[in-house]
């Protein structure tokens, strides 16, 4: 187990702020979307559905700011801009591949917990309507 310190989870801690911008879905989607070279801002747009121009823009920002993603201009007629995971982001790209395994292994597992959950809520709900009718 990873023994952590406490000022990990402190708001001041560089750390909190790099983990929230590594975990945010976007950054871990275009992560994905990059692993196999580089693509174009508008490739990789049509590839994350529901993603906005905005939020892929800064993504690919933040993604950029913390070295994980290079931008290259390239002179072409339009100009063209092209993203790609740059050394340091290809180091993060093995742990991101364990997530997202882990997540298709254990997604009916998470499903069965959360149908469970909403029964036991659901009959929460009715006793909680029954007690303050009773009260």
């Amino acid at each position: 187990m990873i023994e952590l310190e406490p000022q990990c989870f402190s708001s001041a801690c560089p750390s909190r702020a790099l983990f929230d911008q590594i975990a945010d879905k976007w950054s871990m989607m275009v992560m994905a979307v990059l692993d196999a070279g580089p693509l174009r801002f508008n490739t990789i747009r049509r590839r994350l559905e529901g993603v906005t121009q905005k939020a892929l823009t800064q993504c690919l920002r933040r993604l950029e700011r913390n070295g994980l993603v290079a931008r290259e201009v390239k002179s072409l007629s339009p100009v063209a801009v092209e993203y790609q995971i740059t050394p340091l982001g290809r180091t993060l790209q093995q742990p991101l591949r364990q997530l997202h395994e882990w997540t298709i292994t254990s997604l009916p597992e998470v499903e069965a917990a959360r149908h469970a959950f909403d029964r036991n809520s659901q009959g929460m709900s009715a006793d909680a309507g029954l007690l303050s009718r009773a009260a």
